[in-house]
């Protein structure tokens, strides 16, 4: 049979495309560097999102809603801001057949919205801390697309707080930073981070510190899975939000924002896939077992394919029934693969006679025959074990390519393939600068014991620099 894939191994970049149009998880959309998001990977997504959304909650944030449209003037009141997004803004100046008395910015993110709207309903401490969300849509007019990692257009959520003192602000950060991305990358994507600080050259536009999550990719790659900033009183000072104290006098605000985005589907397929195609941690997919009819004769094999994926429901198990018998069987089994559904119980005439089917586990590749009045068990403990195994040996990879040098130069021959850590004063700012040129970054520094540092001149830092998407 033909083989469905590139391998990773001959081409990544052309791997990659592969599974995406093979697993049917996205299509290029009519404009350049914009994507159509199939319902695999929606309904993919959407699992991401309601995890994200309630841990999100559970630090006290609130959703709201702000609009698609921000003035330009607004962008221009926080001048490092404007900077920084200015070459990949998409602005409108003609709306109803005329041109506008104002161009507007199709949303890049919305700190200076909000900024707006915090101004108009903060007056008091009593307000703060403000916690908002938001789930949105985001334009950045991208040169080099790639579905779900670079695109114009994509999802994601957006959080901005307000708070009373700079303190409550950097620890509101760090909780977002921790309990909301962390525990979501790892409890339920099973991909292992580093959670860092970002060098004041990889910063947030107008953030005083910006953290984020590291993940590595299948190819020793980096990717940014997610950040959190502390803004200060930058954007309080530009538009304006200030408050009362218990004492009366007027204080300008301190903010954050954070953000996690649909570039976590592509994190998904870098950090997991194989070969064969996607591979779902199990505490994610949106099915994790499919109770597939091998063949069929007197509706027999079907009936109890469908008992036993009630049984299956019943345990909570997320489970299909697939009966498309007129289908071939081979290439049912090649979609669930491409597509990695965690588990696969296939339920033919011959092993049903013996009162058997087939269990077929995604993450390792193994088949077995298991007794029908096992199958609910197997099944629960599968899911439970695959998830374990599926993110421990993302983080064997990980530590596998990750070394540690002593010069930069060493640092820049190891960042090809994987990650370098070496001590920040090795590298300084200079070496930074040095290291950008030939395409590899400082992806995070960190503290001796792996927490972020407050500051880049904290002493006794570590780096950790690779090539980047």
């Amino acid at each position: 049979m033909a083989r469905v894939l590139t391998p990773r191994a001959e081409d990544f970049p052309r791997w990659y495309q592969d599974v995406i149009a093979k697993a049917e998880l996205a299509d290029n959309g009519p404009v350049r560097g914009t994507m159509v998001i199939r319902p695999t990977a929606y309904s993919i997504w959407e699992r991401m999102q309601a995890d994200m959304d309630a841990r999100i909650k559970a630090t006290g944030a609130e959703n709201a809603y702000f609009p698609l449209f921000i003035p330009e003037s607004y962008l221009k009141r926080e001048a490092q801001h404007v900077e920084g997004f200015s070459p990949e803004l998409a602005v409108v100046t003609h709306g109803g057949g005329k041109q506008l008395a104002e161009p507007v910015v199709v949303r890049p993110t919305s700190e200076t919205v909000i900024g707006e709207f915090m101004a108009k309903w903060i007056d008091s401490y009593r307000d703060l801390p403000l916690l908002l969300n938001q789930w949105a849509n985001v334009v950045r007019w991208e040169m080099r697309p790639r579905v779900f990692l670079r695109t114009t257009e994509f999802l994601w959520q957006e959080g901005h707080t307000a708070h009373a003192t700079e303190a409550d602000a950097r620890a509101y950060t760090l909780r977002i930073h921790h309990e909301v991305y962390e525990r979501h990358m790892r409890d339920l994507l099973a991909i292992p981070v580093v959670p860092g600080r970002k060098t004041d050259r990889e910063r947030f536009a107008g953030a005083t510190s910006t953290y984020t999550l590291e993940g590595m990719m299948g190819d020793g790659k980096a990717l940014q899975m997610g950040t959190s900033h502390e803004l200060g009183q930058n954007f309080a000072k530009a538009f304006d939000i200030q408050f009362s104290g218990a004492s009366g006098q007027r204080e300008y605000a301190w903010t954050t924002s954070w953000g996690s985005s649909t570039r976590m589907l592509g994190g998904l397929i870098m950090a997991h896939g194989d070969d064969n195609g996607l591979r779902l941690p199990p505490a994610l997919a949106p099915t994790q077992a499919l109770v597939m009819v091998v063949k069929e004769s007197d509706g027999s094999v079907t009936t109890a394919a469908r008992a036993l994926a009630d049984d299956l429901a019943a345990a909570g198990v997320r489970v299909r029934l697939d009966d498309r018998v007129d289908t071939p069987f081979g290439r049912r089994a090649v979609d669930a693969e491409l597509k990695g559904i965690p588990l696969r119980i296939e339920v033919g005439p011959r092993d049903l006679a013996e009162g058997s089917v087939t269990l077929a586990r995604r993450i390792d590749g193994s088949k077995s025959p298991l007794k029908l009045a096992a199958v609910v068990g197997e099944v629960t403990s599968a899911l439970e074990a695959d998830q374990k195994a599926l993110y421990e040996e993302a983080l064997a990879r990980r530590e596998a390519n990750t070394h540690d040098v002593s010069t930069l130069d060493e640092a820049m021959q190891v960042a090809q393939t994987g990650w370098a850590r070496l001590p920040w004063d090795k590298v300084g700012v200079d070496g930074e600068a040095k290291a950008n040129e030939s395409a590899i970054t400082v992806r995070c520094l960190v503290r001796p014991d792996g927490s972020a540092p407050g500051a880049q001149d904290e002493p006794g830092l570590t780096a950790i620099l690779g090539r980047s998407y």
